[in-house]
């Protein structure tokens, strides 16, 4: 499942680091989870949909990496997004 247009734009403007950010971890992040929460979703209505159901844990599993990575590389960052998105840990 793939986010239209206007709703990945809203996501980005509002994890945006600066103008032109498409691409630092909390967006990236930001975008996964997107995504991860419409395939969960789809699941609610397809239960036996296992193909996509493996492409939602390789979503999950680049998610908790990026997250790994911005953990270590700035924590206030990380506590704050995971605030942001409501995410545990």
């Amino acid at each position: 499942m793939s986010i239209e247009a206007e709703a990945k734009r809203d996501v980005i403007d509002r994890f945006h680091r600066h103008q032109s950010d498409t691409g630092s971890p909390e967006v990236q992040i930001a975008l996964l989870t997107e995504r991860i929460s419409r395939l969960t979703e789809h699941f609610n209505i397809h239960k036996k949909d296992f193909h996509s159901r493996r492409g939602l844990l390789k979503l999950v599993g680049q998610r908790r990496r990026l997250l790994k990575y911005l953990r270590r590389r700035d924590p206030q960052r990380y506590a704050k997004l995971l605030q942001e998105l409501g995410l545990r840990k």
